[in-house]
């Protein structure tokens, strides 16, 4: 059984890791460079950059509350275009986040060691021990932390806003874009590394308790509030540092401190600059280590990885990631690489709305997302078209570096992954089938991507709107004694089914029983799941049966005492599901068959499966 990573994340958690993600040197670096390319319009590159990532990050939300595991787009991408894709998304992703948390452990290294006279690659190195201790001993613990620098850097930023602005020179902002309009898409592209990091929380998915409110809400406030104070600090940063030093400063924030606020105002500036270093390396080393920990899952890497520590976290992936990280920082400086590692994240959304788009049209009932992407396709399809678009912008060199990744997925998989994953395809499976394109002999549910899906249901329980507790105070509940047959059993139930719902008795039992006698009816752990969808039910009806002395079932290797007959609308396959997980989830617990037998009678039956359940 694969062990799962504790849900201990909330909305305020996951607003910290996407923001203290965002804020590093797209901020407190870029601004001068990226002016110095367009003008004064650099305020609306950014702008442009971060509305440019919505349509992938409505995506990844989707994807996110649909599959909620450790390891983000890597999951995502290999459940949905199959083991290939997946390997070059995993690999790629991770060296990217890697690269990146090591030029802000450096950027934390060149801010302190102004204060602390010390090297800075020995100061990176020393943040990042740090760091990889901190997400070893637990994510509440490092969130806790994430939580308080991203208050502060907030805070220190907002100062600056509300003290430059009465310094602002309006003349600063004319001409606007002097040399010229078209300008602003290619520094809108190098800007972009600055909003990415609001996806890296969908690699702790696993972790998040109700992923299908607390993902997407935690993206959307972190984003609007990062589009926003973006927009304000670089408007004030450019009306106050004059264009012939904005254009040559790697330090734009601190000079306009500087001339708005003196020496305290640049103190402050490095203490916030200081922070978001911090925020940006911890969560990167906590997003890398979760791709390491899906892929060794999934025997893509070596499976030691998976391994837990007593605190219940990736301590492998986590050490394995830091010294990758660790190394990088104590030979190089890595300022160039974040445009490279920017390129493949844009492949990576690129693969990510196109796994959206594989995954609704593949027909699978058990998709199913706590949170629905709008203007579905077309959404998808511009976000694609943006990964196109910038790309290119980026430059040949980082163009090459994200096909060299690619190769590098491709060898992998080919060479290490393919000889020790078990054969799985994934949705795009049943895209094809739908198709009528028999391109795969095997579909989603030989491959396992349905199972995953179920369990993730069964994980993710009931929704609210479900009317679960309806269905079984409205269920019939029988008893069974003596020697009987399934075949008997199932013909009871189909005429009190027939009953609730008016349906023909002749056509539930007709189709159950060929289910059954094909090995379709679910059949575990004492309790079997017969089910059927049709076209004319209205709403969800259950019978459920009790037999004492057990019940033989196809399929099932031990007696069956607890028989649930659910019959559902075709018009709702996903709740009929969510049901069926319901009951299964409910009957895993090792308590669940006891009690249904020690019952006095079928009347204390229903209480088992409405009480409430941990």
């Amino acid at each position: 059984m694969v062990k799962t990573l504790k849900k201990q994340l909330g909305l305020l958690d996951v607003y910290a890791i996407c923001s203290g993600a965002m804020i590093s040197s797209g901020l407190f670096v870029l601004p001068g460079i990226a002016a110095s390319k367009v003008g004064p319009a650099v305020i609306l590159a950014y702008l442009l950059s971060g509305l440019l990532l919505i349509p992938s990050m409505l995506s990844m939300a989707e994807m996110s509350t649909a599959l909620p595991r450790a390891g983000g787009s890597y999951f995502f991408v290999s459940r949905s275009l199959g083991g290939v894709f997946g390997t070059i998304d995993g690999v790629g992703v991770w060296l990217a986040l890697i690269l990146k948390t090591s030029i802000a452990l450096l950027g934390l290294g060149a801010y302190l060691a102004v204060y602390v006279h010390l090297p800075m690659q020995v100061i990176a190195i020393l943040a990042g021990l740090v760091f990889m201790g901190l997400n070893i001993v637990g994510a509440k613990e490092t969130t806790r932390l994430q939580v308080v620098m991203v208050i502060g850097l907030l805070v220190i930023l907002v100062i600056l806003i509300f003290k430059g602005a009465p310094v602002v020179d309006p003349g600063r902002y004319t001409p606007m874009a002097p040399k010229g309009w078209e300008k602003i898409l290619p520094t809108a592209a190098l800007v972009f590394i600055s909003y990415i990091g609001v996806t890296k929380v969908a690699s702790m998915a696993e972790e998040v308790k109700n992923p299908s409110r607390n993902l997407p809400l935690g993206m959307f406030i972190s984003l609007f509030t990062i589009l926003i104070l973006y927009g304000a600090v670089v408007a004030v940063v450019v009306g106050i540092v004059p264009a012939e030093q904005l254009y040559k400063s790697l330090t734009p924030l601190s000079d306009a401190a500087d001339i708005a606020m003196g020496p305290l105002g640049r103190n402050l500036i490095s203490v916030a600059a200081t922070l978001a270093f911090a925020t940006t390396a911890n969560a990167g080393i906590m997003s890398a280590s979760r791709y390491l920990l899906a892929m060794s899952r999934d025997r893509v890497i070596p499976h030691g990885l998976s391994h837990f520590s007593r605190f219940k976290t990736p301590v492998n992936a986590i050490v394995l990631t830091s010294c990758v990280i660790l190394a990088i920082v104590a030979v190089t400086g890595l300022e160039r690489i974040a445009k490279l590692a920017s390129t493949f994240q844009l492949l990576v959304f690129a693969f990510v709305n196109i796994a959206v788009i594989v995954m609704r049209e593949s027909g699978i009932k058990s998709y199913d997302p706590g949170f629905k992407s709008p203007f579905y396709p077309w959404m998808q399809v511009i976000g694609i078209l943006i990964s196109v678009v910038l790309i290119p912008e980026m430059g040949l060199l980082s163009s090459i570096f994200a096909m060299g990744l690619v190769a590098i997925g491709v060898v992998w998989h080919n060479l290490y992954a393919r000889k020790h994953i078990a054969p799985r395809v994934g949705a795009v499976a049943k895209m094809a089938e739908r198709l009528g394109e028999r391109l795969l002999e095997r579909d989603a549910d030989v491959m396992g991507l349905r199972t995953e899906l179920r369990q993730i249901m069964k994980e993710r329980g009931l929704r609210d709107e479900d009317p679960f507790i309806d269905v079984v105070q409205h269920a019939d509940f029988i008893e069974v004694e003596g020697e009987v047959d399934c075949e008997e059993v199932i013909r009871r139930g189909a005429e009190l089914l027939a009953g609730q719902s008016g349906i023909s008795r002749d056509l539930i039992l007709g189709a159950l029983l060929e289910r059954n006698r094909l090995g379709e009816t679910p059949a575990d752990a004492g309790v079997a799941l017969p089910h059927l969808l049709l076209d004319d039910v209205d709403g969800f009806h259950m019978v459920a049966v009790r037999s004492i002395q057990g019940l033989e079932f196809p399929m099932s290797g031990q007696s069956i005492h607890a028989v649930f007959m659910l019959l559902g609308a075709r018009k709702d396959p996903t709740r009929h599901l969510r049901f069926l997980a319901e009951i299964a989830r409910r009957a895993e617990n090792p308590d669940f068959i006891p009690k249904w037998i020690d019952a006095a009678d079928v009347s204390q039956l229903p209480g088992l499966l409405t009480t409430k359940q941990e």
